[in-house]
């Protein structure tokens, strides 16, 4: 379909206004980050790197980082093994109540972060730490986490399976094949992408998490979202923050990307 010259420039016109509204706030954001100024006044008055300096020196941003680090790895890893096995089952097998346990495996991440802090919050006080002494901090970072991770991974294994139908692996069962090797054979190496995708956006997802992080958190435990939030407002840490915040940015920039050229090779190998 052609359109005319003054559509073009209309769609253009959109395309960059929506651009700015999503990029210039982190242009500025990066911008202070040289500011010599501390109250960030605008236009800045000189630039500095003394703040990027300050931020790879303070222990406080590369202990969150690592922190985050760590429980964005673990809730990837748990959501890699759990949502893959359910959408093997829910998209390989029929059984009594599939709808609502489909229903029931996405329905996390559409919840409110607050509801879902709160209710991991009860388990915690109520059983995980009187009754089998483990503690608010690492491990249920990574277990809160995991309960949103696990559908980013659930629906991009369940959208390539069912692209992919099952008639490479009828025919690899008319060929003698088992079904562990029908899976390590054939299933696994064409939902390999799918995978690496989901993980790489469930490790995006799990590392800027903060509404459910702050219930389930301990007290020596604080993510870089945290971090960021206690120091935000802090006379003397928020030039910090921006370098955070700016290093944050350019972190994110790779799975998401990467995660992209993958659903993409995929696509392109399946024309």
């Amino acid at each position: 379909m052609r359109t005319s010259r003054g559509a073009r420039a209309a769609w253009w016109a959109f395309g960059t206004l929506v651009l700015a509204f999503v990029y210039v706030p982190l242009a500025v954001v990066a911008v202070n980050s040289f500011n010599r100024d501390k109250t960030f006044g605008w236009p800045p008055t000189g630039f500095t790197t003394q703040w990027w300096t300050t931020a790879f020196d303070a222990p406080g941003p590369r202990d969150a980082i690592l922190t985050s680090v760590k429980a964005g790895l673990g809730a990837t890893a748990l959501a890699l093994v759990l949502g893959s096995l359910l959408a093997l089952a829910l998209a390989r097998y029929d059984f009594f109540g599939k709808t609502a346990v489909n229903l029931l495996v996405i329905l996390p991440i559409a919840l409110p972060g607050i509801v879902t802090g709160l209710a991991l919050q009860s388990v915690i006080t109520g059983f995980l730490t009187p009754v089998l002494g483990i503690p608010a901090g690492l491990f249920t970072i990574i277990v809160g986490h995991a309960t949103f991770c696990i559908v980013v991974v659930f629906n991009n294994a369940t959208a390539r399976l069912r692209r992919m139908g099952t008639s490479l692996e009828a025919a690899s069962a008319d060929l003698g094949a088992g079904a562990w090797m029908t899976f390590r054979r054939v299933t696994l190496p064409l939902l390999a992408p799918s995978l690496v995708a989901g993980a790489l956006l469930a490790f995006g997802l799990s590392f800027d998490e903060i509404v459910v992080t702050t219930f389930t958190a301990g007290p020596g435990t604080p993510t870089l979202p945290i971090w960021i939030y206690n120091n935000l407002f802090r006379p003397n840490q928020a030039p910090v923050v921006n370098v955070v915040a700016v290093v944050l940015v350019l972190v994110s920039i790779l799975p998401v990307w990467l995660a992209q050229r993958l659903s993409g090779d995929a696509a392109e190998s399946r024309l």
